[in-house]
């Protein structure tokens, strides 16, 4: 079921995981500890996938093992692309969550994972056992939910079709992800919409890409619509390096929480906290 107020995943896994220069893993210890102090409901702060397809993540584990968890209630989650990364999610108490990126395009489930959708149904099938059985969360994301780039098959009714049959195999959680940064205010409206008259029982989120000028009206569209879950990444970086040569941000932390104070649902967070990880987060990326 959908919470009333807002839950805001900060992704600084999507953020990273593009860059070419290597971010020390002592520096992302550093960052990552300043967001754990802010309060977000969930941090995507890395993933367990083939260091050579992922360089950027190749020290997950020794992240996690870096960081005190003592003094927060925000929750960790790892993002995996095969059962090999579920088995070593699994193995750490600390985290929380396990994030499966499964696309409703052909192509894209092939350049992110390098399986087809059918096998990554069957492999969510497998994941959803996993999870339960170590006491974790399974969020599946919707890859190109709002589209595609590649001329395979799309609309906003196959898009609730792939979200009733992830419901339908256990799936709590859905985040909509607008990979390559397609969606339309009515595509968002008929998404959101649908998901809270079909799924009542889901918890479902938008993974917005967007370039600026996009932001609050994507934001503002996904809300009026039902949803409260919302991925982002201070000030807007990241993108899938998978998905097309020119990287489509991640929504902007700052963007989401300005329009969530202008209707009043600004979440409780520390904002000392929040300005010293937006300054590491300058030293991260503008650098890079």
């Amino acid at each position: 079921m959908s919470p009333e107020k807002p839950q805001i995943v900060e992704c600084p896994r999507d953020a990273m995981q593009g860059l070419h220069q290597l971010v020390p893993t002592a520096k992302k210890i550093e960052y990552l500890q300043a967001l754990l102090r802010v309060g977000f409901h969930t941090l995507d702060f890395g993933s367990f996938v083939n260091p050579k397809a992922v360089p950027q993540m190749g020290d997950t584990a020794e992240v996690l093992q870096g960081l005190d968890l003592s003094q927060t209630r925000t929750r960790l989650l790892a993002i995996i692309a095969n059962h090999k990364g579920a088995v070593m999610a699994c193995e750490h108490p600390s985290v929380h969550v396990l994030g499966y990126p499964f696309s409703i395009s052909e192509t894209f489930q092939f350049r992110n994972t390098n399986r087809s959708v059918a096998d990554s149904l069957a492999l969510v099938k497998d994941l959803v056992a996993m999870t339960h059985d170590a006491g974790k969360e399974l969020v599946v994301y919707l890859s190109m939910a709002f589209g595609n780039p590649y001329g395979d098959p799309w609309s906003t009714g196959l898009a609730l079709e792939w979200a009733e049959k992830m419901a339908s195999i256990g799936i709590h959680t859905l985040a909509m992800a607008d990979t390559t940064g397609l969606a339309v205010q009515d595509d968002i409206t008929a998404i959101f919409s649908g998901l809270a008259a079909r799924m009542p029982e889901v918890n479902f989120g938008a993974h917005f890409h967007a370039r600026p000028e996009e932001r609050r009206m994507k934001l503002a569209t996904a809300w009026e619509a039902g949803c409260r879950r919302f991925d982002v990444a201070l000030q807007g970086y990241g993108g899938c390096p998978f998905a097309q040569d020119e990287l489509v941000g991640n929504v902007a932390t700052e963007s989401l929480l300005a329009f969530l104070e202008s209707i009043g649902e600004a979440p409780s967070l520390r904002a000392d906290a929040l300005e010293s990880a937006q300054n590491i987060a300058r030293t991260i990326f503008l650098s890079a």
